[in-house]
């Protein structure tokens, strides 16, 4: 039986989403540990996006969304999006 497709759940840099959120949004909505967490957030304001995930479509989709409400709820422009592997 053939693997299911992966997306990758990727962060994008923006100007105004303060670091500590967006690492805890990494430890809380993605599982990473502390310094994975930052080692990634780094990545995002360096290059401008990174990987958050791997995940099948239904649980991408999901992420991204929470992303975007935790974000929202804070008034953070903070985006996700998701692509294929």
């Amino acid at each position: 039986m053939a693997r299911p497709p992966r997306f990758k759940v990727l962060l994008y840099n923006d100007d105004y989403t303060p670091m500590e959120f967006v690492v805890r949004v990494l430890e809380g909505v993605f599982g990473k540990g502390p310094s994975a967490a930052t080692q990634i957030m780094l990545q995002i304001h360096r290059s401008g996006m990174g990987v958050a995930g791997v995940y099948v479509i239904e649980v991408a989709e999901t992420k991204v969304s929470t992303v975007h409400r935790m974000a929202e709820e804070r008034g953070y422009p903070l985006r996700a999006g998701m692509e294929k592997e």
